[in-house]
Formats: C-alpha cells, sequence, structure tokens
C-alpha cells in the first residue's frame, strides 16, 4: 500500500489489527495445545476491537490531520507481521502466541509514536499522541487478561 496521508496511515494500523484478528481466529481451530486455542480467540476478539477503535480515530479524526501528508517513515521502518496468513500460530505454543503479538504491538506503539514526534501541525501530532495513548493502554490491558490466563 502506498501510504500518502496520515489518514491513510491509520487506516492501514486498522487494516493490520483486522488481518491479525483474522489469522488468530482462524488459527485457533487449528492448533493443538487447548491453552494457545483459548488464547488465539481472545487474542482475535481483542484485535477486531482494536480494529473498531482504530476506525473511530479515522473516522473522527481531524481532517487537517488526516490529511497531512506522511513522509518516508514507513519505507525505513516497516511492521514486520504475518500479511498472509499461512497458519504461523496454529503452530505456536501459548508463549510464542504472546511473543508474537506483544512484538506487533510494540512496533504499532513505535509507529505511532514516530509520527506523534514527526508531526508538524498540532493537530496530527494530538492524533497521533491519542493513538499512542490508547494503543500502550490497550497493550497494557492484554499484557494483564493473557497474564491471568496464564496463571490457570
Amino acid at each position: 500500500m502506498d501510504i500518502k496521508t496520515f489518514g491513510e496511515l491509520i487506516n492501514w494500523t486498522r487494516d493490520l489489527h483486522s488481518h491479525l484478528a483474522s489469522c488468530l481466529s482462524h488459527c485457533a481451530t487449528k492448533n493443538e495445545e487447548e491453552r494457545a486455542r483459548a488464547l488465539l480467540d481472545y487474542l482475535a476478539a481483542h484485535e477486531s476491537e482494536m480494529e473498531r477503535i482504530v476506525n473511530e480515530f479515522g473516522r473522527q479524526g481531524n481532517p487537517r490531520a488526516l490529511e497531512t501528508r506522511v513522509f518516508d517513515y514507513l519505507s525505513h521502518h516497516p511492521i514486520k507481521t504475518h500479511r498472509t496468513c499461512d497458519e504461523p500460530y496454529a503452530r505456536l505454543d501459548f508463549q510464542g502466541i504472546c511473543r508474537e503479538v506483544f512484538d506487533f504491538h510494540d512496533q504499532i506503539i513505535e509507529l505511532y509514536k514516530a509520527m506523534a514526534d514527526r508531526a508538524e501541525i498540532p493537530e496530527a501530532r494530538e492524533l497521533f499522541q491519542a493513538l499512542l495513548t490508547m494503543e500502550r493502554n490497550e497493550s497494557m490491558r492484554l499484557a494483564r487478561q493473557v497474564g491471568r490466563m496464564e496463571d490457570l
């Protein structure tokens, strides 16, 4: 995808959450470990919710901020994810799934932080700061929930 504006970047991250949700859900039926299947189901639901939240940022964002041009950040720092779901999560155990998903969220956090730092207009900086705060809070909530699942 050729991303030219902050609005397109937000849509792209929304699509990443959507794709991850679909992949996790698909792999949940294929993983042999019961705890891993439960984790994948939970994570798929969480990623679907993240897709919805990010979509609202794009829908309700300041038009001036959304139309702000993105400079070549993604060409230098692409987000690494399983863009084609060749069932990678079906072969991972509970800890492996956690590592992959938290790494994905860490990359999104770094992207939002970089965009907030680079934004030249206040509206764009505020938008990406809000996205960054939301992603950090959701990652912490996810870590707590996964920690509880691991304790069971």
